[in-house]
């Protein structure tokens, strides 16, 4: 498995090897030993399955608070989606700084976002379904949302009008939110 650091280096791009032939092909995309032996020690306990129909479609963007906070494994198992982290540690001198990965069935590319940040996507065809594992589980109580084209972010998402839910479409600024985490990830 390849492992590179992106433009915020704590967020890395993971691209598995594929072995295929006239079936298909084969990929391993997590291995906890392997992933040891390159620096990610995690443990993950929650596996995550969302679809969008509609191409477009904008999720976040999302972080949950500690104790609770969340580092993901993102894929594409369907489809195009543009994924993007944000980071979302005061301390950090890359405070606000984002970065944007493409994801696709083809590419079989997987976007490491550790807990800090914020974490967001579109779908860029229809049907596009993507695949995460968590490294905390699920707390209604530690969820948080900043909304998706805050102006101080300045996000080129590709999208002038996303299919949004409620909540993301009511979301606060980025300068309204308080982050709950320091420059290493932990509480504030």
């Amino acid at each position: 498995m390849d492992i590179n650091p992106t433009d915020l280096p704590e967020v890395l791009m993971l691209t598995p090897r594929r072995f295929g032939d006239s079936r298909g092909f084969f990929s391993e995309t997590w291995n906890a030993a392997r992933m040891a032996e390159a620096g990610l020690d995690l443990t993950f306990v929650q596996d995550n399955h969302s679809y969008s129909e509609a191409s477009g479609t904008l999720r976040g963007l999302h972080f949950q608070a500690p104790p609770h906070a969340q580092g993901k494994l993102v894929r594409c198992g369907r489809g195009r989606l543009w994924d993007v982290a944000v980071d979302f540690r005061p301390g950090s001198p890359r405070f606000g700084h984002w970065v944007g990965v493409e994801l696709s069935f083809e590419n079989g590319r997987q976007l490491w976002i550790p807990p800090g940040f914020l974490h967001g996507f579109v779908t860029r065809e229809p049907g596009t379904e993507i695949c995460y594992k968590c490294t905390d589980f699920y707390a209604a109580e530690a969820e948080g949302v900043v909304r998706w084209d805050d102006p101080d972010l300045g996000i080129d998402w590709g999208v002038d009008r996303p299919v949004l839910s409620d909540k993301d479409a009511a979301a606060p600024r980025w300068r309204d939110v308080q982050s709950p985490f320091t420059g290493t990830g932990g509480m504030a």
